[in-house]
């Protein structure tokens, strides 16, 4: 049974700093893609960052390059997303995704999900 376990979600003031965990198993770590997607109340689910399984390939949306990193640590099945400069239009419940294809933007063409966690910053 594949699990995607998300960690350190808070309430953080604008222009603060978090970092989100996703610990995975039940499946082989280091051949999946993951990704870090959100979704914001009354909105779809938007693609945040991705990296590949070598992390040969990262990608961000544009609304954090520069200000979010995406990593993995294949040895412990884990990937990380270290948020700065947080603002309050980064509160949003914060998913952990996988999937075997590739660095991928969109919902369509992942595998498995996390069950999220919520991360605020007021305004």
């Amino acid at each position: 049974q594949v699990q995607l376990v998300e960690f350190g979600g808070g309430s953080v003031q604008s222009g603060g700093s978090l970092r989100l965990s996703c610990a995975a198993s039940g499946l082989t770590f280091n051949t999946y893609a993951m990704h870090w997607f959100q979704q914001a109340p009354g909105k779809e689910r938007e693609f945040v960052a991705g990296i590949s399984r070598n992390a040969d390939t990262i990608r961000y949306a544009d609304s954090v390059k520069g200000r979010f990193t995406i990593s993995r640590d294949n040895a412990k099945n884990t990937v990380y997303l270290q948020m700065n400069s947080l603002k309050p239009e980064d509160t949003a419940v914060y998913y952990c995704a996988a999937n075997k294809i590739g660095v991928v933007r969109t919902t369509s063409y992942i595998d498995y999900w996390g069950q999220g966690t919520q991360v605020t910053v007021p305004s």
